[in-house]
């Protein structure tokens, strides 16, 4: 990737529009736009947000952008549970300033698959839209699989209808319509590619069914959230014995930036639980670990020796129990 693609630059808010249920569409015009290219489907944007007074780097997934790159839009939720970044984008008004990269990919969609199957859970819709839009362009057979709490809930509906019609499946929480994951995946032929990006409960899902259908696992992608989790965030305690320190982490923050506050040394990166670069060793816990990563296996998960320090979390043995709370001691390199 180009070094200018890490670089910092201002961008200017020229537009907001609510898109659907706590989603909002934020419309950004960077100083420095792209030169030379256009902004490709799966790209991404590092925002340097506002919590509690600092700068940390958020990543969004471009929604859209205008063919020049001039105007790059960004569609977030916003979630109780964020860790801040969600009420900083929800807070922008048109003429506020802010901090962004040059658009970087991750998620890059390879062209020249016999079939595409693409899987929005929620939000996740934001990196799979442009996807979708280019291979109707392309004249690629393709599917969408979209899934949301209810049609108050999800983002770009009618627009969706309208541009792909019968290719576009959804599926609504509050009208007991779910995703069956296996049985999606038990109709794509050989060769066929399936791109997701949504919640974990939904990718574990997906994963599942994939690797017990025996397919190739170079054919399926995906992109997280990184802070979608099987249970409600929760404050709960990280010892480290051999440092001698102790702190509590907030439901709205993660191990990672908590240790990171008490002046703890810690190596990340992608801080969506997709590199590993922050997995820390578990030595003892009390309650149970919610693992949120894409990075480790199955196997390890269910081990729960290691963790990602940046989005996985423990909650209590009991998890509903208002009362109840949970420890966790770590090592950390």
């Amino acid at each position: 990737m180009n070094a200018s693609a890490h670089e910092w630059q201002d961008a200017e808010v020229v537009a907001t529009a609510e898109v659907a249920d706590r989603i909002r569409r934020i419309t950004l015009r960077p100083s420095r736009p792209p030169q030379g290219r256009t902004v490709q489907p799966g790209e991404h944007l590092k925002v340097l947000v506002g919590i509690d007074g600092s700068e940390v780097k958020r990543s969004y997934s471009i929604v859209d952008a205008a063919p020049d790159g001039s105007d790059v839009s960004l569609t977030v939720f916003h979630t109780p549970n964020s860790r801040g970044g969600s009420a900083y984008m929800h807070s922008l008004q048109v003429g506020d300033t802010l901090r962004v990269t040059q658009p970087q990919q991750n998620f890059p969609l390879r062209i020249g698959a016999p079939r595409y199957v693409l899987v929005a859970g929620g939000i996740g819709i934001t990196a799979i839209r442009g996807m979708a839009s280019l291979l109707r362009r392309l004249g690629a057979d393709y599917s969408i699989h979209y899934a949301a709490r209810s049609p108050e809930a999800m983002a770009y509906r009618e627009e969706l209808i309208a541009e792909h019609g019968d290719r576009l499946t959804t599926y609504f929480d509050s009208e007991s319509v779910f995703l069956d994951a296996h049985a999606l995946i038990s109709t794509m032929e050989a060769g066929a590619e399936l791109y997701m990006c949504g919640p974990i409960r939904l990718m574990d899902a997906i994963r599942r069914a994939w690797r017990e259908l025996e397919l190739d696992p170079t054919n399926l992608r995906f992109e997280t959230f990184g802070n979608s989790g099987w249970y409600e965030a929760r404050r709960f305690r990280v010892n480290l014995p051999r440092l001698g320190v102790s702190t509590e982490i907030g439901a709205n923050e993660t191990i990672l930036e908590a240790l990171q506050k008490i002046g703890v040394a810690m190596m990340y990166d992608c801080r969506r639980g997709e590199c590993g670069l922050c997995q820390v060793k578990v030595t003892d816990v009390d309650g149970r670990i919610d693992h949120r990563d894409v990075f480790f296996s199955d196997r390890q998960k269910n081990a729960s020796e290691k963790l990602c320090a940046c989005v996985s979390r423990v909650v209590p043995h009991d998890p509903i129990s208002a009362t109840s709370t949970a420890q966790l001691t770590i090592d950390v390199p």
